[in-house]
C-alpha cells in the first residue's frame, strides 16, 4: 500500500543553465506542493501504514527549511551565493542546482535519512519511502525514487554539502535536527502525537 502526505513550501531560485532564459537569469520563487508516498506491505496498530500525525514533527520541519528561504547552488558564482546569504537570513545550499528534479532528490535524501534512523513504537512495519514529487507550478512537477535520489550521473547529494542558514536551523523544535541526521542519532517516534 502506498501513503501520500502533502507539504507547502514558497522559495526562491535560479536555475542556471535551463533552456528558459528568465529562469537561469533571474531570482524567482515558486508555491512548491512537495509530496511524500510511502508504502508497506504492513499496517501499525491503529491500521495504518504510517501515522500522518507523525509526519508533522521532524519530517515537516525539513521540507519547510526550504520555506520563504533562498535555494542556491553550491556551484553557482561565489558573489552571488554571498549576495544571497547578506540579503536574506533564511538560505539553504545544495550541491545541485534547484530544479524541481533536483529538489524531489535532496528532499527524498533527507526524509530517507531521517526515517531510516527512526525507531517506531506502534507496530509500524517495513515502512519506505517510494518517491517525493516536487510540484514546481500547478502544471509541472518532478517525481523522485530512490534510483533517482542516490544516482551519481545525476549530481552526488551528500549530506556534507547541504547547508542551512542558522535563521534556519532556529527554525526547528529541535535546532540540531540536521546534525543529529548527519551524524547518525536515533530518533524515536512519539507514542502520541
Amino acid at each position: 500500500m502506498i501513503i501520500r502526505k502533502m507539504f507547502k513550501f514558497e522559495s526562491a531560485h535560479i536555475v542556471r543553465g535551463c533552456s528558459t532564459v528568465k529562469c537561469r537569469s533571474s531570482l524567482h520563487g515558486h508555491s512548491y506542493k512537495v509530496e511524500l508516498l510511502f508504502e508497506s506491505n504492513f499496517l501499525d496498530n491503529g491500521q495504518m501504514v504510517y501515522d500522518f500525525g507523525l509526519m508533522k514533527q521532524n519530517m515537516k520541519a525539513l521540507i519547510e527549511s526550504f520555506d520563504h528561504s533562498i535555494a542556491i547552488w553550491s556551484e553557482d558564482s561565489k558573489e552571488y551565493i554571498e549576495d544571497m546569504k547578506k540579503h536574506s537570513s533564511r538560505w539553504v545550499v545544495i550541491p545541485v542546482s534547484p530544479s524541481a528534479e533536483q529538489f524531489s532528490r535532496v528532499i527524498f535524501i533527507l526524509i530517507d535519512k531521517l526515517l531510516e534512523l527512526t525507531t517506531t513504537v506502534n507496530g509500524e512495519k517495513e515502512v519506505k519511502l517510494n518517491s517525493v514529487i516536487a510540484h514546481e507550478t500547478d502544471t509541472g512537477y518532478a517525481q523522485a525514487f530512490r534510483e533517482d535520489a542516490y544516482s551519481l550521473n545525476m549530481g552526488l547529494i551528500d549530506l556534507d554539502d547541504i547547508i542551512f542558514s542558522s535563521e534556519v536551523q532556529n527554525s526547528w523544535h529541535d535546532s540540531k535536527l540536521f546534525e543529529k541526521i548527519k551524524n547518525k542519532e536515533k530518533f524515536i517516534n512519539p507514542k502520541s502525537v
